[in-house]
């Protein structure tokens, strides 16, 4: 069983608003980029989620075959606070509070993005661009847009002229489905709108004021890049003017993405991206996620159990299980029940996995083939497939997994014979149920004790047990507990599993 026996991929492209067939621009080479984070502070969950679920896009891709180059950027530069075009730079802002340099402020939280990434093992990108290492190409971009009358220079900042782009046949608007007269009628008068032709103009270019502690020469004076044109200058040069995937949080298809793919339109006259994916936000206890409402939650407040919100600590690889049991588009809820839930789901599935590896088929004489057990583990596997190639469908997938785990268990138990299922349909088995937690679903084992402390201790319980010593028979088992382990006493074998 093979890739190429299942239904092809397909994804939901935001900017026609349904599932389309994926054919890349040039296959087996995929190009996707991801809108990275703003590096002024710690990395939030919801930002966890929005690169967790590209990263299962990713190693997906790679399993079937694509070769992808993965861009991730980090913005160290031109994020104003509030979003807009006028205020602070996010860092400058942090640099203030805590009387460091910029760069020390984007180095500190650089460090703990990747610290965080690679908790949740999510794959580091092929490239890893910054802002301010393509201020020259940022720049030749502005100059670009001066040249060909879809940008204009006022008080020494630049900004992208809308209406002219509309003019020229384009439609700003056309990926978050926004009305321009709406957007209008949106539009608060802020501070510096008096330089803009209109206010849904966005800056390229921003004049610095001399307070302004990030700001470099350009050929309109003293300033920094627009943060919608980083991305662009960064995504077109290491994956071409049109690439494949384009990807980050619902909350950037407006304005960001928006104004990304009308750069994109107004440098090459072409679309920039072929198919754009969105990552639903999280929610707690049915509420947004906010730090105002005092309900968000920092990843190390989950490891730790350390938030008034939280009944006890979650490990990395619970929380990782917890966002894929949701669709990517859909909105994820947090909440104590949600994540003990996923905690003892994950951990069924880790046992499994363990379980499965130290299962050997053996042959049995007189044993008959059980036909619906052996064609529905092979359904299990396609329906896995199914599932991912539905839009990446991770929830319906791991249901998949539960099923195959019920058959795992079964054997291990002795309650079925390897003859029942056949060495085909237990080799498939094997092979996709580890493959799929470890290589596609990114899950790992989680324990803290080395297999060999846990054999010595498994030997020392078949010895108290043996001698009927159950005050110490007890003190193994609580010792396995604190480890969030369980011992398994069965007839034909003593073992230990992932307590649940």
């Amino acid at each position: 069983m093979s890739v190429q026996d299942f239904e092809p991929l397909v994804l939901f492209n935001t900017l026609t608003r349904k599932k389309e067939l994926f054919t890349p621009f040039n296959p087996p080479y995929v190009g996707m980029y991801v809108c990275g984070p703003t590096v002024y502070n710690n990395v939030h969950l919801g930002n966890v989620r929005t690169f967790l679920n590209f990263d299962t896009l990713l190693r997906y891709l790679t399993h079937i075959g694509y070769k992808v180059r993965y861009v991730r950027n980090i913005t160290d530069v031109g994020h104003l606070v509030g979003d807009g075009d006028e205020g602070e730079d996010k860092i400058g802002r942090m640099a203030k509070l805590e009387q460091l340099e910029p760069m020390e402020i984007v180095q500190r939280y650089t460090n703990d993005f990747h610290e965080v990434m690679s908790v949740f093992n999510i794959l580091p990108p092929s490239i890893e661009p910054t802002a301010t290492g393509h201020l020259i190409e940022q720049i030749e971009a502005v100059k670009t847009f001066l040249e060909k009358g879809l940008a204009y220079e006022s008080n020494g900042s630049v900004y992208f002229d809308i209406a002219r782009y509309n003019e020229l046949g384009n439609e700003y608007g056309k990926l978050s489905g926004r009305i321009l007269e709406d957007l209008r009628n949106e539009t608060r008068e802020l501070d510096g709108q008096e330089e803009k032709r209109s206010p849904l103009d966005f800056a390229l270019w921003k004049k610095a004021a001399p307070e302004h502690i990030m700001q470099w020469n350009s050929p309109w004076g003293r300033g920094f890049p627009g943060w919608h044109l980083e991305c662009t200058c960064m995504s077109s040069k290491y994956l071409g003017q049109t690439f494949d995937i384009h990807g980050g949080g619902m909350d950037l298809k407006f304005p960001h993405h928006e104004c990304e793919i009308a750069q994109g339109r107004g440098l090459t006259g072409k679309d920039p991206v072929r198919y754009w994916m969105h990552s639903n936000m999280l929610t707690v206890n049915g509420q947004k996620m906010s730090k105002s409402l005092n309900n968000s939650f920092l990843p190390r407040e989950l490891f730790t159990g350390n938030h008034p919100l939280l009944e006890q600590a979650f490990s990395p690889m619970t929380v990782r299980f917890f966002m894929l049991q949701s669709h990517y588009r859909s909105t994820l809820d947090f909440s104590n029940e949600a994540l003990r839930a996923a905690q003892k789901g994950y951990r069924k599935l880790a046992s499994g996995v363990r379980s499965i590896k130290m299962l050997e088929y053996i042959e049995e004489e007189g044993v008959e083939i059980n036909e619906e057990i052996r064609q529905d583990i092979t359904a299990s596997v396609r329906r896995f497939y199914d599932a991912m190639n539905d839009d990446i469908n991770t929830a319906v997938a791991i249901a998949q997994m539960f099923n195959l785990l019920r058959y795992i268990n079964m054997l291990y138990a002795g309650q079925l014979k390897f003859s029942a299922i056949g060495r085909t349909a237990f080799e498939l088995m094997e092979n996709k149920f580890v493959y799929f937690f470890h290589e596609i679903l990114g899950l790992s084992e989680e324990k803290t004790t080395g297999d060999s402390v846990l054999i010595g201790m498994l030997n020392l319980y078949k010895e108290y047990k043996a001698e009927k010593r159950y005050d110490k028979v007890d003190e193994i088992r609580a010792y396995f507990k604190n480890q969030g382990l369980v011992i398994r006493d069965m007839k034909h074998r003593i073992d230990w599993a992932y307590e649940e």
